[in-house]
């Protein structure tokens, strides 16, 4: 990580992983000392491919990749160094997708029959993108035969649970020490996604979803923007990534927990083939970490607004 000491641990749930490399499911990576309001989540940057779930694939490795927002942890590790912990999954986005609601399951994929409380008709699963998804790439089915829907289950049990009751522990710690929190959700996206251009017409370098100004402060999102816009990138508003469920769920502004999602092009940082680092990496990395401390800084002004109103 960049920059200052930090202190990297393992959050587990009450279930233990049915795959021994899954173990420690999240690790939190936290500074040495918090020193601002942000709150880091990474949660499809896992590159752990269990045995197991290799196995019953129909895909190999570099095609299950193609969903994994590869290395978006290192991108934003200068944040850490400004004093923002992050959350991040070890398990990668094709095993098991924290971004979603905890129980939104394909029926066609499972053998036996599926809880009650179970969501089998949001959008998210109609696209093969549930939970546990059905889909990777360019719609390609995963799993070569029908999963138990027991091992569904403890999957969300050992993977997803650890993960949320690590972010809501870090927002509210953070609330507590700064009187304001905000949850940063960061993910990358494929360069060919429809509909992903610039007023110029070219493709988007990053696009800012915040549930179209409900998740988070309208600053933030304006001192986020403004930040890339003026290191040279084009930068889109909620389109078409508003957020999702990470970004939904946590951003509350008037609970003063603030929640913005940021989709960063793959191409800008890397090549989508090989899956190597482009010569852009570091520098991308360092203006990531510029917009951080800009969001830093409009929280801080937020909480003193907040103090000088009680």
């Amino acid at each position: 990580m960049a920059g200052g000491r930090t202190i990297i641990s393992g959050e587990t749930g009450e279930t233990a992983a049915l795959e021994p490399e899954l173990a420690t499911p999240v690790e939190i990576v936290e500074p040495v000392g918090a020193a601002c309001p942000l709150v880091l989540s990474s949660p499809h940057s896992g590159s752990v491919y269990p045995r197991r779930f290799l196995a019953s694939s129909r895909l190999d490795g570099a095609t299950l990749r193609r969903s994994e927002d590869a290395f978006v942890d290192e991108l934003f590790s200068g944040a850490i160094a400004l004093g923002a912990p992050m959350a991040r999954a070890r398990f990668p986005r094709a095993y098991l997708d924290v971004n979603r609601e905890p129980f939104e399951l394909d029926p066609r994929m499972f053998e036996g029959k599926l809880p009650a409380h179970v969501n089998t008709r949001s959008l998210r699963v109609a696209a093969g993108l549930g939970t546990i998804a059905r889909l990777v790439a360019e719609s390609q089915e995963i799993y070569a035969r029908r999963m138990p829907v027991a091992e569904a289950l403890h999957r969300i049990e050992a993977g997803y649970r650890p993960y949320h009751a690590a972010l809501r522990r870090l927002t509210q710690r953070t609330l507590k020490d700064f009187g304001v929190a905000v949850l940063l959700d960061c993910h990358s996206m494929p360069s060919h996604v429809a509909g992903v251009s610039g007023s110029s017409g070219g493709k988007a370098d990053i696009v800012l979803g915040d549930r179209f100004g409900t998740s988070c402060d309208p600053e933030l999102t304006v001192a986020a923007e403004s930040a890339l816009r003026a290191r040279g990138y084009r930068v889109l508003r909620n389109k078409p990534y508003a957020g999702g469920f990470i970004t939904e769920h946590y951003g509350h502004p008037a609970s003063h927990v603030h929640a913005l999602q940021i989709e960063i092009n793959r191409a800008v940082y890397m090549n989508e083939t090989t899956f190597h680092k482009s010569p852009r990496f570091a520098q991308l990395a360092e203006d990531l970490t510029a917009m951080a401390q800009a969001l830093a800084d409009c929280a801080g002004g937020l909480a003193c607004w907040r103090a000088a109103a009680e």
